[in-house]
């Protein structure tokens, strides 16, 4: 069994922590998905106060991640989502599935919504973390 961390290099670079730990072990993969919020290149939120448009840079984020690991979306198998306002989420639902569909297609995991009483970055509306595996 192998273990490496992938920190692409298009994200920003992590302080503490690796972006995902891919463990390989013959034909099998799995990647470990850190917390990805809506940061852009420099580590900030890129949209201050949008739940959807954060939610989306964080699936970006994390489609990144899976690239640079040689997997895609298809690939996840669970997702766990923190927001910090469970009725913000439900009011944008209709516009979190276009989001979903723009980066994942039909493809639906195993998912977990947490609300959370607030995220390490105060900008942040929301994180997502999972596993994917092939």
């Amino acid at each position: 069994m192998s273990k490496r961390p992938i920190n692409p290099d298009d994200l920003a670079a992590p302080v503490g922590f690796a972006h995902a730990w891919l463990v390989e072990s013959g034909d099998q993969q799995t990647l470990y998905l850190a917390g990805q919020c809506g940061y852009d290149r420099d580590g900030k939120v890129r949209r201050p106060g949008d739940l959807v448009g954060q939610l989306d840079d964080a699936l970006a984020n994390i489609g990144a991640i899976l690239r640079d690991a040689g997997m895609a979306f298809a690939d996840v198998v669970q997702l766990n989502f923190y927001v910090t306002s469970r009725d913000d989420y439900a009011s944008a639902r209709r516009e979190f599935g276009k989001v979903w569909r723009r980066h994942c297609g039909r493809h639906f995991p195993g998912m977990a919504m947490f609300q959370v009483v607030s995220l390490f970055d105060p900008e942040a509306r929301i994180e997502v973390q999972g596993i994917a595996a092939r």
